[in-house]
């Protein structure tokens, strides 16, 4: 059996074929108007019948644009971040641009092998939302270095000068802790996140303002630090919370995962909520409609931070291709309660 290789068609290819010259081709094929309509027809009949395309990787050195974006997310799985996802990736379709996806595992070493990647990669701009071990900011930094446009969301690093899609933390968490203690709770546990990123840090400071401003003393045996935020630890700290504090009456947990462990263990130990302990958590994730009862939640809009952390990066983007100056900018968006059967005793 004998194998026949083809060669890929070139512009030159077309050209000599026509008797016209590269430029007329190309020309033609970007539909230019200074090209005849018969001309036209008949470089565009000849490049499907040699089935010609174009050399995406000439095309780049030429206009110094890869047309891809890299992203790099902790998790993919996750109902938050896989709805930024599909809100970036919407954008980037619609904009000519293919999305690079890297989930970097809370892992801080993977976080910084993958920042390498993306940059030896060329890519035209760089979004994120940092590890929960993210304590070293060396390799955001390289980022800025070499000016690639780098847009940071929900979880980031407030040293780094770069664009940020945010939510006010601070804010969602004492509005949710005042929603607990407006449905009659008084001794209020908080599962907090771990210590590194901004995001856990602002909730439990949003916790702490809703008690001060209630008049309710800060008790830090009340506080319990997830590791890896997982529906496993909501079951173990569940099950800790009664053990050590049986008089508590409600609890802000840091995402909606880790709540829908603790609603799992107190339904298996026949735990009465919201009549014994009102739970609220934070994401309002698909889960906590279904689960029973229903979880209260903040509500982030997180299909809406991907769409606007993709039409944030662009604008730079298209700031560094014409060679304007680009300051950042931070966007905040709203969140809102979601009250639901697990906080309501009333």
């Amino acid at each position: 059996m004998i194998f026949v290789i083809m060669k890929e068609a070139t512009l030159k290819q077309i050209a000599e074929t026509l008797g016209i010259s590269i430029t007329t081709v190309s020309k033609a094929l970007k539909n230019y108007s200074d090209v005849s309509p018969n001309t036209k027809k008949r470089v565009n009949e000849l490049a499907i019948e040699l089935q010609y395309t174009p050399n995406s990787f000439a095309v780049n050195l030429r206009t110094k644009e890869s047309k891809t974006i890299g992203m790099i997310i902790p998790e993919v799985v996750h109902h938050f971040f896989s709805n930024v996802v599909n809100g970036i990736i919407a954008e980037a379709e619609k904009n000519g641009y293919l999305v690079i996806i890297l989930q970097s595992n809370e892992s801080l070493e993977l976080e910084k092998k993958q920042v390498e990647l993306l940059i030896n990669k060329r890519v035209d701009g760089i979004i994120m939302s940092l590890s929960n071990e993210s304590n070293d900011d060396e390799h955001l930094k390289e980022i800025i270095r070499r000016k690639i446009p780098f847009v940071q969301f929900d979880k980031i690093s407030k040293l780094i000068p770069s664009s940020k899609v945010i939510i006010n933390d601070q804010k969602a968490a004492t509005e949710a802790v005042q929603h607990l203690i407006d449905n009659g709770c008084k001794k209020i546990a908080h599962i907090r996140g771990p210590v590194n990123p901004q995001n856990a840090i602002d909730r439990f400071i949003g916790y702490k303002k809703a008690l001060e401003k209630n008049d309710i003393p800060f008790d830090p045996s009340l506080i319990y630090t997830c590791e890896n935020v997982t529906f496993e630890e909501g079951l173990i700290f569940g099950k800790k919370i009664l053990e050590d504090h049986p008089d508590v009456d409600g609890i802000f947990v840091i995402t909606d995962l880790v709540a829908v462990g603790v609603l799992t263990y107190f339904n298996e130990k026949k735990i009465n909520v919201p009549k014994d302990i009102a739970v609220i958590g934070f994401s309002n994730w698909f889960m906590s409609k279904v689960i029973t009862p229903r979880l209260s939640s903040v509500d982030q809009p997180s299909y809406e931070m991907g769409i606007v952390s993709f039409n944030l990066l662009m604008e730079e983007m298209q700031c560094r291709k014409e060679d304007i100056p680009f300051s950042p900018k931070i966007i905040e968006l709203k969140t809102q309660i979601i009250p639901r059967e697990s906080s309501i005793k009333n």
